[in-house]
């Protein structure tokens, strides 16, 4: 798939004012700084588009990115950033799980994952609870450059044996790097597939 055209549309922490219409909406999420922004630059050919920080935690809002007028990226606050306020968490919470669970348009969720760390509970627990509510969702491996080659495949097998143990089939999985593109054709292609799907 191509992208022609990728856009900011609106940011906002209640989901019922996201955009209306029926564009499917393909959302990322993870722990701050897994490379979220960095992944959505890569994959929509635009450098300053989801804005990248390393302050982590940055991203407190929904975003909407509209691409090739046709379909949507949605930037998710990330979760799991310990030095907020109690209060602060339970908000970002609130936000994520009404999204996740009451917005119709919200066609995948991809749950971002860096490469290098072995499973971490707020992680497993997160993808637990998606499959506990029926929500479709993605891995995606990050930062794969910071391992060579036979490192990170190994790491990534090891963490799927890991979900293996409570899994009985995993989602789909992506390994990729912000920084050499890897996995940009492989997630764009698994987005055109399921946009014609739809479209029939």
């Amino acid at each position: 798939m191509k992208i022609k055209t990728a856009k900011f549309e609106i940011s906002n922490t209640d989901y019922t004012k996201c955009p209306a219409g029926n564009k499917p909406e393909y959302a990322f999420i993870g722990r701050s700084n897994v490379g979220k922004s960095s992944l959505i630059n890569m994959l929509t050919g635009h450098k300053g588009l989801a804005k990248t920080s390393s302050t982590p935690g940055k991203t407190l809002l929904i975003n909407h990115f509209i691409i090739n007028d046709e379909w949507y990226i949605v930037d998710l606050p990330g979760y799991g950033y310990a030095k907020r306020s109690k209060d602060a968490r339970e908000k970002l919470k609130k936000i994520i799980e009404d999204y996740v669970l009451e917005r119709e348009q919200m066609t995948n969720l991809f749950v971002l994952i860096d490469c290098r760390l072995k499973p971490q509970q707020i992680d497993v627990e997160f993808m637990e609870w998606l499959g506990e509510n029926g929500v479709p969702f993605s891995i995606v491996f990050t930062k794969l450059d910071k391992l060579g080659k036979v490192a990170g495949a190994q790491a990534v097998a090891a963490y799927k044996r890991f979900l293996h143990k409570t899994w009985e089939e995993l989602p789909p999985v992506f390994m990729t790097s912000s920084e050499d593109r890897r996995g940009r054709d492989e997630i764009l292609d698994y987005i055109d597939q399921i946009n014609q799907e739809l479209a029939q």
